[in-house]
């Protein structure tokens, strides 16, 4: 995992002692709005929805967590509360840290700290540039990259989607039935290979990524 690259032994062994690990089925809350930020977690495998519940109690879908990730690092400097909900959407492997062993392990080893800073730097880099292409990359574009990611991510191919379309289309800022047709269009050209309910196999990587 990123926060943890570049330790040495004795840096692993401490960092082992305080990581608790759990193993959570698909569509397992992680936490819920309001919830007490009193931990980091890290995810070691799967992928996980991170959204906000609107007044009318439909779901805003912010982004999604995947193997490496970190979330709640807030509670590394205040004690605050969650502003957004997490489910899982595959099973999950998460680790995690709570807030206090944590702030000691950053006293007595900076290197961590660096790795911290590194991470979350990558994930504002990544969510700026989520934003970038929502506003200057085509839907294919969009689509084409998330099929990939997901693959790459989950280590499967062909890969179970874990978003229904509706949940990808607010992701990509587009609709379910623009998803559809692109999956469909797709097939047709044999770059991928629709296997079942949102079970995609993808044919040609390199070709895919070229879609505009």
């Amino acid at each position: 995992m990123p926060i943890f690259q570049n330790l040495t032994d004795e840096q692993s062994a401490a960092v082992e002692g305080i990581v608790h690990h759990r193993l959570l089925n698909a569509d397992t809350p992680l936490y819920s709005e309001g919830d007490e930020i009193n931990a980091l977690s890290i995810i070691a495998n799967g992928q996980i929805k991170v959204f906000r519940t609107a007044e009318n109690g439909k779901e805003q879908l912010l982004y999604l967590l995947q193997a490496g990730d970190i979330n709640g690092e807030a509670a590394l400097f205040n004690q605050l509360e969650h502003n957004s909900s997490a489910v899982t959407l595959t099973p999950t492997t998460v680790c995690s840290i709570n807030r206090s062993d944590f702030q000691k392990l950053l006293t007595k080893f900076p290197q961590i700290s660096v790795n911290v800073m590194n991470t979350l730097g990558s994930r504002l880099i990544a969510l700026e540039r989520q934003t970038t292409k929502s506003n200057t990359e085509s839907v294919a574009s969009r689509l084409a990259d998330y099929l990939v990611e997901t693959s790459s991510a989950l280590h499967q191919n062909p890969v179970q989607l874990p978003l229904k379309n509706k949940d990808l289309a607010t992701l990509l800022g587009t609709t379910p039935e623009t998803i559809s047709r692109y999956l469909k269009r797709w097939e047709t050209s044999q770059l991928i290979s629709k296997m079942g309910q949102r079970r995609i196999q993808i044919n040609d990587i390199d070709e895919l990524l070229l879609q505009k």
